[in-house]
């Protein structure tokens, strides 16, 4: 299908502002613009394409926001959404359907400062990393105070802080990493991007497309980078945290392409690609090849003199390229796509 003009309501120089999205208005000129350009029904798609929105949060997105994913541009993410957004209006008629997903937390969780104590009960200080020997040290231990207010045995949140930090370790991800407060559940950093969220809502009413939101990383017990599953799926007696997300993989299995954007590139993103290609389950769906990344609108974690998650990003993208998927830019046709292009009559 074509592509379509960016409606005029569209500022790029406000993505990095958060805002209200006047509905009533944008909702009336989604239908028009619908008629305007003759956009079919999204039930009525010969290709079914969708979208995941991964994290895309004024937490992560906004300049002076908790974790503002400034990459090493310095501007990142704003950057980002604003070539998300024109990609979602230039395709408005040919994607199917969006999957926003919420990073959710709440402040006694295991990857917040207030989780543990050091032997004079001081908290980290936010980017400390944890390590297995730092644990088995005594360097950092759960704070008692905080397993009582959860209801926890106190042993067994000691014990679990001692497996969890080792199961980190021996699957290979980064060690627990003590973050600032962020995307607190109710509060104004949660919320999409706004003017993400207006180009969301206007797809949705001109498309007749209603989006798929996916809630993730509200369980005290452990990180969530991932959309479709947890750092760690089991504590130290067996006992399950959570799983694979099978139902969110089996809906993205009724799509040809699934396209993916989002923050941060280092993290949430690098984390739900990998459980798209390593867990055994997800893998045997064949998701991998009809996995798009749209490379330039996700930017990696970079706290200068702190972190930089840059070259680990990088490599993951190559790595991701390798095992079969597809590394877009958002200024590349649909129909052009790897994969994509034998259906580009269907998508005209």
């Amino acid at each position: 299908m074509r592509e379509l003009p960016v409606p005029a309501h569209f500022d790029p120089d406000r993505v990095g502002e958060v805002w209200r999205v006047p509905y009533e208005d944008r909702a009336r000129e989604a239908a028009a613009w619908a008629e305007e350009h003759g956009i079919r029904r999204a039930a009525e798609d010969p290709v079914r394409v969708c979208l995941l929105a991964v994290d895309v949060q004024n937490t992560f997105c906004v300049p002076d926001f908790e974790l503002f994913v400034a990459g090493r541009s310095g501007v990142g993410a704003v950057e980002d959404n604003r070539r998300l957004c024109d990609f979602v209006y230039r395709n408005l008629g040919t994607i199917t359907q969006v999957f926003p997903s919420l990073d959710t937390h709440h402040a006694m969780q295991i990857f917040h400062a207030i989780w543990l104590v050091d032997e004079d009960g001081n908290h980290p200080e936010p980017y400390t990393l944890v390590s297995p020997e730092d644990v088995e040290a005594g360097r950092w231990r759960v704070n008692e105070a905080v397993a009582e207010a959860l209801g926890m045995d106190f042993d067994y949140a000691a014990r679990h802080l001692a497996h969890y930090t080792r199961r980190l370790a021996a699957g290979g991800k980064y060690n627990l990493t003590i973050w600032p407060y962020h995307a607190m559940l109710g509060g104004i950093g949660h919320a999409l991007v706004s003017a993400v969220e207006e180009a969301i809502f206007f797809h949705g009413v001109a498309r007749y497309s209603q989006p798929d939101f996916q809630v993730k990383g509200d369980n005290p017990r452990t990180e969530h980078y991932s959309l479709l599953g947890p750092e760690v799926t089991e504590g130290p007696d067996g006992d399950p945290l959570d799983g694979i997300n099978m139902g969110l993989v089996e809906k993205l299995l009724t799509f040809d392409a699934v396209v993916v954007a989002g923050q941060a590139k280092s993290h949430c993103i690098a984390w739900t690609i990998d459980d798209l290609l390593d867990d055994e389950d997800v893998r045997e769906c064949g998701l991998a090849e009809r996995t798009y990344l749209l490379e330039d609108c996700t930017s990696p974690v970079v706290v200068p003199g702190v972190v930089d998650y840059t070259d680990e990003a990088d490599a993951a993208f190559k790595r991701y390229a390798a095992a079969g998927m597809h590394v877009v830019h958002s200024t590349t046709p649909i129909e052009s796509w790897p994969g994509l292009a034998h259906r580009a009559a269907e998508l005209r």
